[in-house]
């Protein structure tokens, strides 16, 4: 195995929703920005993995189409809203391995409107039941937290509030417009606690990222980026399986920690170390809940750190810089190798007036359906 794998491009197709365009256009957009980001031709590329959820088969090969077929391998993969990191992860072990020199980690979407068709998800005694709606699950896991530590409805709202401000330098985000406390908590009730403005929405994107070894790095314009840590695990006791979630021990650790304890061992580093993060908030409680489980705070103390100003701009450890899935929307195949872009761009301080100071060492968390879970660490 090599020494490191290294980000050289990046490339992003807004995320929002494009009735007019097929997702091929998408993900065509963000390889064509990656590779010019990197200033690398097609033929450059020795193999592809394509993440997505929703969409039909060999959608890779529909995308890499618009380039013509140079026979190189092509693989689709799924892991839920883990999709993405599922994808990094083969990408830079195949280049760890010495199998490729050059390889694109792409992540193309695009969602139907409205929650997620169920049967996609859920048991059908679950969907009999009335018990197929992920916000449910969400909310019950909020209020738990809400009951267990004292976290606020307002230390929730104000999650959303952090994200939404963020997003106006986003130009990426399907949501660019700031929304005041007051209107957070205000708008209509998806679950209690957990209202419309504190939710993201599915929709519809692409991004890429071209993974390549050590030697090969040097030779492009931009100074690479090392994957330090790429980490996929699925949980035991995942969170729509409700029964088995609420009575998991509390001193067992979580699929979140257990994912994030992995990555900080493979990068040499703690929590601490890290100058910012993107992590996943499906809801605003989601991200209280990953400064806990991340490793930002102790256990029930997630909401203090909102309330004193810790993840925010400016603060200690920012958290979603980019807007988060609260702006940007979640098109869970490419979600979180939209997460990548933002880090890469961080690191290199191209992230225009949401850049963070001082960025050289980034984390990116996602988690989804059936209890995967996915968190990586890129460093300068």
């Amino acid at each position: 195995m090599t020494e490191c794998a290294n980000i050289v491009g990046v490339g992003i197709h807004k995320f929002g929703r494009f009735d007019d365009s097929h997702y091929s256009e998408l993900g065509l957009k963000a390889v064509e920005m990656a590779l010019e980001d990197a200033g690398m031709d097609i033929k450059d590329i020795q193999a592809v993995f394509c993440s997505t959820v929703f969409l039909p088969m060999s959608v890779g090969v529909r995308v890499l189409n618009h380039f013509g077929r140079t026979g190189i391998s092509i693989v689709d993969v799924e892991a839920a809203c883990a999709a993405g990191v599922t994808c990094l992860d083969l990408a830079q072990t195949a280049v760890k391995a010495g199998k490729y020199d050059a390889v694109l980690a792409l992540g193309v979407e695009k969602m139907p409107r409205g929650f997620m068709n169920p049967e996609l998800i859920f048991e059908k005694w679950q969907c009999q039941m009335g018990l197929s709606q992920n916000p449910a699950y969400w909310a019950m896991n909020a209020k738990r937290h809400m009951h267990d530590y004292g976290t606020t409805t307002e230390q929730i709202a104000k999650v959303a509030e952090k994200n939404h401000r963020n997003s106006v330098n986003n130009p990426y985000a399907m949501y660019q417009k700031e929304i005041s406390l007051k209107d957070i908590l205000n708008s209509p009730v998806i679950n209690d606690p957990i209202t419309l403005y504190m939710i993201c929405a599915p929709n519809e994107g692409a991004a890429a990222a071209i993974v390549c070894n050590e030697k090969i790095a040097r030779k492009f314009p931009h100074k690479p980026v090392k994957i330090a840590a790429c980490i996929h695990r699925v949980s035991q006791f995942p969170l729509t399986q409700v029964a088995a979630y609420c009575a998991t021990p509390t001193d067992n650790p979580t699929v979140h920690a257990l994912a994030a304890k992995d990555a900080y061992e493979e990068a040499g580093i703690g929590p601490e170390d890290l100058d910012f993060a993107e992590v996943q908030d499906t809801d605003a409680f989601c991200e209280i809940e990953a400064y806990e489980e991340l490793g930002f705070c102790a256990k029930g103390r997630g909401g203090e750190l909102i309330e004193h100003g810790v993840t925010e701009m400016g603060g200690k450890i920012p958290v979603n810089a980019s807007g988060g899935l609260i702006s940007k929307g979640e098109p869970v195949g490419a979600s979180h190798l939209g997460q990548i872009f933002e880090l890469v761009k961080q690191i290199r301080g191209e992230a225009g007036a949401r850049q963070v100071s001082n960025a050289k060492v980034g984390l990116a968390h996602v988690y989804g359906a059936h209890g995967h879970c996915g968190v990586c660490i890129l460093k300068s």
